[in-house]
């Protein structure tokens, strides 16, 4: 059962990566990516029930986390140009 879970993840993963360098623009690239995180965090909790090695669930969530900040920097860099750019409340009110 785990192993058709596994290769089903692979599959998709495939899929996630065809769409991330196909595009059409840069946000279905970064939610391709994104996607392909999550997947790995799945492949690899999957593979360590399959190895009965509760330490790579884990790993998995750490590189969950490690995914998540790398997709909100990015996103930011995308929309405002700098990563570390504040925001200004005061331009939005008028």
């Amino acid at each position: 059962m785990y192993g058709v879970s596994a290769l089903l993840l692979l599959v998709s993963m495939g899929l996630t990566l065809l769409r991330a360098l196909k595009g059409p623009t840069v946000f279905d690239r970064i939610l391709a990516v994104n996607v392909f995180g999550t997947a790995t965090v799945l492949l690899v909790s999957v593979m360590g029930f399959m190895g009965q090695r509760a330490d790579l669930v884990d790993i998995a969530l750490i590189y969950a986390l490690i995914s998540f900040t790398g997709t909100i920097a990015v996103l930011r860099f995308v929309e405002y140009g700098r990563a570390n750019e504040t925001y200004d409340f005061d331009e939005v009110d008028g």
